[in-house]
């Protein structure tokens, strides 16, 4: 089935937050993004809880460059802000490869595994530059997005064999995609070969995964859930 899209994303800023620099509050970027954080941009391209967004390659077009800002974020459970510190990658761009597939543990919605009509609305909403607003990591890093062959152009790392990145956030595993009642967090480790990041597929042995807490899925029915453009779009 036809499953696939492949698109360019780029941006002024971009924040893929290291886990261990959240608790003081000053964040610290990634070199590279994370496969949860490039899945929160497909999914602000075209997302139903039919479906499962999967990762397949990510190519880094653009030098790897830093930039330490200062930031004023509000203090938990305050309407106070106090002054922060956050290094963001500065001037990104990438070339991202993904398909989608059925979410299995979804059996309610599977008269709407119709992948044509799926993938008609992926193109379409990519062509758009999304059907929501696109995030670089946060709210913060204003992203966009446009079709793309994969591969195509020059990288700036298309000529260095190999970089490793040390252990890395992955994803969560929600419920929903799981079918277990828990929220799960996975590391691995990160590398990229000629400029290009293939990530390991969810499930796959190299993942280290750690229990967060337990949670329970969302229920829907197909069509009680939809938006008025989402019914619509299901009628043409």
């Amino acid at each position: 089935m036809k499953n696939s899209i492949s698109f360019r994303l780029w941006g002024m800023y971009a924040l893929f937050t290291d886990p261990i620099t959240k608790v003081g509050g000053e964040k610290c970027t990634y070199h590279i993004p994370t496969y949860e954080a490039i899945k929160g941009v497909l999914k602000s391209i075209y997302w139903k809880p039919t479906l499962v967004w999967h990762v397949d390659r990510v190519r880094v077009i653009k030098p790897l460059r830093t930039q330490t800002k200062g930031t004023k974020p509000l203090k938990w459970e305050s309407s106070n802000s106090e002054l922060a510190y956050y290094t963001f990658l500065h001037d990104v761009e990438y070339q991202i490869e993904a398909h989608f597939e059925w979410n299995e543990h979804r059996p309610e919605l599977a008269k709407d595994r119709i992948a044509g009509k799926h993938f008609a609305i992926a193109k379409r909403m990519l062509e758009k530059g999304g059907r929501q607003d696109i995030f670089l990591g946060t709210r913060d890093c204003q992203g966009y997005v446009e079709p793309c062959v994969f591969g195509e152009g020059e990288g700036a790392y298309d000529d260095i064999d190999e970089l490793g990145f040390g252990l890395m956030f992955h994803s969560f595993g929600y419920p929903d995609e799981t079918g277990n009642n828990e929220l799960n967090s996975r590391f691995w480790h990160g590398v990229m070969k000629n400029g290009v990041i293939e990530y390991p597929r969810v499930g796959a042995k190299e993942l280290k995964s750690k229990f967060v807490r337990a949670m329970v899925a969302k229920n829907f029915e197909l069509e009680s859930n939809l938006l008025p453009v989402e019914k619509l779009e299901a009628e043409i």
